[in-house]
């Protein structure tokens, strides 16, 4: 069933508000674009009760700015009522290409200024909003997710920032590790996967794939991806192989233990097209070695998918690599901050997740299951089956 003629079963928890936070305007005018036409077209037989009142408009977006002192410091303003809505924002805390002034200085956006900003404008709802939702995809700190010795804990202790100051539901995606979500065992907290709009985009990117065991492979590039790389090859039936990082525990460079070399275990990659699936690539320099780790033992093409395209040391190994033939595509989401110069490379594919996060959005504001947008079994089978149909 389409969302434009989805049968409304609930009334809403309240009038919907959108709040894309300035470092994702382009995401957030997507996903309101979708909301728009699909409760405008919708037949909607209770539009005149009290409880649909504002259900269809020309927007759903609600005027919030966060301006700042020349000092650099800053306070969130909103410039229109939000009393009783249902209020969702949506941040990226990966976003560094916004700037600010700092005493007459350029300043760079890290994590902790988006942030604080975003604590800014739940602090300015003022506790008026019938509930509020953060959409965070990329979950602030999820790298610092677990204690070693004398360390802080700083994912956990954000998500609880959050839920004292009055967040009912935070929506992530491919959090680094989702056991965090126990910092806050009584507040909703969904970990949500992409792996239908992976499967999606590369069945449309390269339409003469072989999608069977004995033409591909999946591949984690590490053991802490297994879980993820597991659902893959059970989607796609098809086998799976891992890589290990085996480690020089005698030496410490630039704060850990260096990687000494990439062991393989799994079956023979040889001749096969291989799907290296990971949750954000950082610098590159592991998927990098692990495609040519798989090169070198005769695989065919290579897939890259991460949800997080970070790039943080640039571009200028994946050209390389794609020059030589290491690699053949790069797949990573529109749900972090995308140079100009990344869409434009021949390799990279960018999987656009607004329509999900609609999706999602739509059901949470009517209390709805997410079950089946969580669990993308059968539209998964639909389109492997559509695939398999247009080759015969």
């Amino acid at each position: 069933m389409s969302q434009e003629t989805k049968k409304i079963q609930n009334i809403p928890v309240g009038p919907l508000g959108l709040i894309p936070m300035s470092n994702c305007t382009e995401l957030g005018e997507k996903v309101n674009a979708y909301l728009v036409e699909w409760r405008n077209s919708r037949d909607n037989e209770h539009e005149s009760a009290i409880a649909f009142n504002g259900y269809q408009r020309d927007s759903y977006i609600i005027d919030a700015k966060v301006p700042r002192f020349g000092s650099g410091e800053a306070k969130g303003v909103i410039n229109e009522s939000v009393r009783g809505d249902d209020l969702y924002i949506i941040t990226d805390v990966c976003n560094y290409s916004l700037t600010y002034s700092l005493c007459g200085h350029v300043n760079h956006m890290s994590p902790d200024d988006h942030f604080q900003d975003l604590k800014r404008i739940i602090a300015a709802v003022g506790g008026k909003a019938r509930r509020i939702n953060v959409i965070m995809p990329f979950l602030y700190e999820s790298r610092q997710h677990k204690r070693n010795n004398r360390e802080s804990l700083d994912c956990a202790m954000g998500l609880q920032e959050l839920v004292n100051m009055g967040v009912s539901n935070i929506i992530t995606f491919d959090a680094h590790d989702p056991r965090v979500q126990n910092a806050i065992p009584a507040h909703g907290f969904e970990n949500v996967s992409c792996t239908y709009q992976f499967i999606k985009a590369i069945l449309k990117t390269e339409p003469n794939l072989k999608i069977d065991s004995d033409h591909m492979m999946v591949i984690s590039p590490d053991e802490g991806g297994m879980n993820r790389a597991i659902s893959f090859a059970n989607y796609l039936g098809l086998d799976m192989g891992m890589f290990y990082k085996r480690r020089d525990y005698t030496r410490i460079v630039d704060g850990k233990n260096p990687i000494v070399a990439h062991e393989f275990l799994g079956t023979d990659v040889e001749g096969k097209d291989v799907l290296i699936v990971d949750d954000m690539i950082s610098s590159g320099d592991s998927m990098m070695d692990v495609a040519r780790e798989l090169k070198r033992r005769k695989a065919g093409k290579v897939f890259i998918a991460a949800t997080f395209g970070l790039f943080t040391n640039g571009l200028a190994k994946f050209d390389q690599a794609y020059e030589e033939g290491i690699i053949d595509y790069v797949l990573t989401t529109n749900l972090v901050y995308q140079t100009k110069s990344l869409l434009e490379k021949p390799y990279y594919v960018s999987v656009d997740l607004s329509k999900y996060i609609a999706l999602l959005i739509d059901n949470l504001n009517h209390n709805s299951s997410l079950h089946d947008l969580l669990i993308p079994t059968d539209r998964i089978n639909r389109v492997l089956n559509e695939f398999k149909n247009k080759q015969q």
